[in-house]
């Protein structure tokens, strides 16, 4: 049983720059299997989803370093980070100044982390661990960093984020090329190497771009 989720998170982590947004901090792991097995062990639970809140993905770092470098898209916004994991694209849309920014993920500790890391860096994030898919968004930008890795989920994003812009929001996709990532609808306007944790991504170096639709 995992009582006090910030301690837990303190304990198997460390405090370390993202590696291409150096400027920003998070709690981050060095061995994903090893908390994985942790936390099921922990919590006394099989098959629960890997702690993407403990990583600096390769989508996620490409859309926050694209959003510090491009303040201006995020400016007086309310931002929505969809997926939010570690929070890393969130806490960098409040740095670009960001009028507000929702992290938002299913995973309980993600919203543990995201806070955390806020904390870090100077800036105040809100979370929720409700699903977004198919329901109206209060914000102006939506912010999405590698969620397009699983079959069944890619296409329920893409219908979502696709009548989200239509509903005049402006959508932003960081994603490294996973397999179920709809190219053909959507146009790249930045592509960053992003140094990475091989025993997850299977190498050093992933190219990660930033999307929008097309």
């Amino acid at each position: 049983m995992i009582s006090d989720i910030p301690a837990f998170i303190r304990e198997n982590t460390r405090v370390l720059a993202a590696s291409h947004v150096p400027e920003l901090q998070l709690y981050l792991a060095d061995d994903a299997v090893s908390l994985w097995q942790l936390t099921e062990e922990q919590l006394g639970e099989l098959g629960l989803p890997p702690p993407f809140w403990a990583f600096a993905w390769a989508g996620g770092q490409a859309l926050a370093r694209y959003v510090l470098d491009n303040p201006e898209t995020v400016r007086g916004a309310r931002v929505l980070d969809v997926a939010s994991g570690s929070g890393l694209v969130a806490i960098a849309a409040m740095k670009a100044g960001a009028a507000s920014a929702l992290a938002i993920d299913i995973d309980r500790f993600a919203a543990h982390a995201a806070l955390m890391n806020a904390a870090l860096n100077g800036v105040e994030v809100e979370t929720n661990d409700e699903d977004p898919i198919g329901k109206p968004a209060q914000a102006d930008v939506i912010l999405v960093g590698d969620l397009f890795y699983d079959r069944d989920l890619a296409p329920r994003v893409l219908a979502w984020l696709i009548e989200m812009q239509a509903a005049g929001k402006r959508v932003l996709i960081g994603d490294p090329g996973r397999t179920y990532l709809p190219r053909d609808k959507l146009v790249q306007i930045a592509a960053y190497d992003i140094p990475v944790t091989r025993a997850l991504e299977d190498a050093e170096v992933k190219r990660a771009a930033v999307w929008r639709l097309g």
